[in-house]
């Protein structure tokens, strides 16, 4: 059974830290290519950062650059954003997202909620 799991959301001050996690089971990790999405109340959803199958390769939005990076392990399964100098603009819930192409496969985990807020 595909599983992804996110975990390190919560509650920040600006200005603040956050180390989000993203535990995969069920399939091949390393085959895959990982990403960060966000979305905000009343928002689309937005990707965020995305990481090639080795790690080689690593994308991010203009909004998240030089703040935040992407990042994975693929002896552990688990993918990682860490995010730095957060402000309230951040405030989301972050999705996992596992993908391959040719063909297209597509695993979501549930999200993990981050607030901004002083």
């Amino acid at each position: 059974q595909v599983q992804l799991v996110e975990s390190g959301g919560g509650l920040v001050q600006p200005g603040g830290s956050l180390r989000l996690s993203c535990a995969a089971s069920g399939f091949t990790f390393s085959n895959y290519g990982m990403s960060w999405y966000r979305q905000a109340p009343g928002k689309e959803r937005e990707l965020v950062a995305t990481i090639t199958s080795t790690g080689l390769t690593t994308n991010y939005a203009d909004s998240v650059k030089g703040r935040f990076i992407i990042s994975r392990d693929n002896v552990k399964g688990t993918a990682y954003l860490q995010m730095n100098n957060l402000t309230p603009e951040d405030t989301a819930v972050y999705y996992c997202n596992a993908w391959r192409r040719y063909p297209t496969v597509d695993y979501w985990g549930k999200g993990t909620q981050v607030t901004v807020s002083s």
